[in-house]
């Protein structure tokens, strides 16, 4: 868990040696197996983010129906990814990578929630509307940017390919939750 999220903490920074730290932290598929334990540590900002959308926007008309499904959405999408990711490095001739990529990816997650989480924070403090967006801008930015930096670091892959990793995992994210609204 330590060398997971340092090698995030290093790759938030743009320091590709966070390869080094997961290579050698162990047998990579237990490592990359102990890593979605960030999905559970994650759940809390998951949560968070949530609940100011809903002080915000107003809760659902049926609140626990919502969550419910939002749980499901975020279990989904977090397994669709590693699923999905998995056949495409497989694809790719990068099989062997993808333990280390999918425990950074998984660790990374929780860097980006936690700064999503505080680039919220100015909408519950009340601050002008073009602040809020222009802080949620930088945020969404910047986590897009560590999970191609650590597709790119962590697969040895080219910039595009990088792109294609994001690309598929806001697809998935966006199939879920359209899948989901639909539900609710």
């Amino acid at each position: 868990m330590s060398n997971g999220l340092q090698a995030a903490l290093l790759l938030a920074r743009g320091r590709p040696e966070a390869r080094d730290m997961l290579r050698g932290s162990g047998e990579a598929l237990a490592v990359a197996r102990r890593s979605f334990w960030a999905a559970v540590i994650c759940l809390p900002a998951f949560l968070c983010l949530h609940l100011i959308d809903w002080a915000q926007a107003g809760p659902p008309a049926r609140p626990g129906h919502a969550l419910a499904l939002d749980l499901l959405g975020y279990a989904s999408g977090w397994a669709g990814f590693a699923l999905v990711s998995h056949h495409i490095a497989a694809m790719l001739g990068r099989e062997r990578q993808w333990p280390q990529f999918i425990a950074a990816w998984n660790w990374c997650s929780l860097v980006q929630y936690l700064m999503l989480v505080a680039a919220a924070l100015p909408v519950l403090l009340g601050l002008p509307d073009m602040v809020c967006e222009l802080v949620w801008l930088v945020a969404l930015g910047w986590a897009l940017w560590l999970e191609w930096f650590a597709a790119r670091v962590m697969l040895d892959v080219p910039t595009l390919t990088a792109v294609g990793f994001v690309a598929f995992d806001i697809a998935i994210g966006m199939f879920i939750a359209g899948f989901t609204a639909s539900l609710g």
